[in-house]
């Protein structure tokens, strides 16, 4: 595995806290991979989001980025270019009144020319699927396109990773799939690497990898098709599984042999079909 982040027995407490938010947390995140994050409230999975780009700091442990230390001041900048966040508001992060001007605001105050500026921000909004609203207002956008800008903003800045905490929260199912499909084929046709940060086990389940958090601890940590047939361990996490996964392990336990890992609705019901025939 080429591992573009790695996280080293990192901890990290809040000032209010008598519990540590992050308690000795060690994984590596291979470049080019869709990793999603899950984990009920206060499970710690935003608070690791937030140190990928140095938003937080360990109190402990050390995360690197293409090798360089979030804790070194001097690596700042280069880590921030190499890691975009996007968050779940995305009215929070649109700064400007015209779409390709909002898309153009990081690069501009990264001192890139004004040629450059117009291919990245040409470039990002086709990427999301946002060109032919290039001239539009953000607040007339829905909150999918909206969050899709958002995104574009950060591509822009050509980051390696784009992390996402949990960015279909305030969106309608419309605009969640809008939202989870551009990102996957960010990843999948464009190399970028996703992290994706959310409570929703339909989005996790189109990663490469699902991290389960619980009380600032990896609990979890597999493909889709060895964490979510864990269907106790994650009701005790108070987490639930894809309805797919929900579906196959009921039939299983009615007598049928259904694989697990059939994750999608095509997959799932390609398997029932077979074991019926």
């Amino acid at each position: 595995m080429d591992p573009v982040i790695r996280v080293e027995n990192v901890t990290y407490s809040y000032p209010d806290s008598d519990r540590p938010a992050l308690d000795g947390v060690t994984l590596d995140v291979a470049r080019g991979s869709f990793v999603a994050v899950l984990g009920s409230n206060g499970s710690g999975k935003s608070t690791f989001a937030k140190h990928l780009n140095a938003i937080l700091l360990p109190a402990a442990g050390r995360v690197l980025v293409d090798e360089l230390d979030t804790a070194k001041e001097d690596d700042l900048l280069a880590i921030r270019r190499r890691v975009g966040m996007v968050f779940q508001n995305p009215d929070n992060q649109i700064v400007a009144n015209v779409v390709e001007d909002d898309v153009a605001f990081a690069p501009e105050n990264m001192g890139v020319e004004p040629a450059e500026i117009r291919r990245r921000v040409d470039g990002a909004l086709k990427q999301v699927g946002m060109y032919d609203f290039r001239l539009h207002a953000p607040h007339l956008l829905s909150g999918g396109q909206k969050q899709r800008v958002a995104i574009a903003g950060v591509l822009a800045m050509e980051p390696e990773v784009l992390v996402l905490d949990e960015p279909t929260a305030m969106l309608d199912p419309k605009g969640r799939r809008e939202v989870v499909s551009t990102v996957e084929a960010l990843c999948r046709d464009r190399g970028i690497t996703v992290i994706l940060i959310t409570h929703h086990m339909d989005e996790a389940a189109r990663a490469d990898r699902v991290i389960v958090m619980d009380r600032g601890r990896v609990a979890l940590d597999g493909t889709p098709a060895e964490v979510f047939p864990q269907a106790d361990r994650l009701r005790a996490l108070d987490l639930t599984v894809p309805e797919t996964t929900d579906l196959i392990l009921r039939l299983n336990a009615a007598g049928m042999a259904l694989p697990t890992g059939a994750l999608t609705v095509e997959a799932c019901a390609a398997a029932i079909g077979e074991a019926l025939a």
